[in-house]
């Protein structure tokens, strides 16, 4: 069986914003979606993080409770997916879909760009119930 590659795993995140509640995604159109095998080393020392299989993915920009209309983007509001660590927490699970895995990962970067801190989305999302 050959692994998942990087375009199935944006297929599906892309799936997941197409299917998400009109209200939200509408919001969620201007978000560009990249999907790498890993996350960049600069990315991983400014964050903290020295595992890049610790980080599954990542929101950056401003989110939408802090911005502004006087606002000039530096860079585009993005959801960055990391395959290979996606795909290492659905092996170690075992009790999930890869659909299931990518549409959880993607979710709770778009909460992020909603506005939504980790405890937020930690009250509606009961994900660690399923390790």
């Amino acid at each position: 069986m050959i692994a998942p590659d990087l375009d199935m795993i944006e297929q599906i995140a892309r799936q997941t914003m197409a299917d998400l509640p009109p209200a939200f995604k509408v919001l969620a159109t201007n978000v560009s979606l990249t999907v790498m095998d890993f996350a960049p080393e600069d990315l991983l020392a400014e964050i903290g993080i020295e595992d890049p299989f610790e980080l599954t993915g990542l929101y950056t920009g401003i989110p939408m409770t802090e911005k502004s209309t006087m606002d000039q983007p530096m860079a585009p509001d993005t959801i960055w997916l990391f395959r290979r660590p996606i795909l290492d927490e659905w092996c170690m699970r075992g009790n999930v879909t890869l659909g299931q895995m990518v549409a959880h990962v993607t979710v709770h970067e778009l909460a992020h760009h909603f506005g939504w801190s980790d405890e937020d989305i930690a009250t509606i999302d009961k994900w660690w119930e399923y390790d």
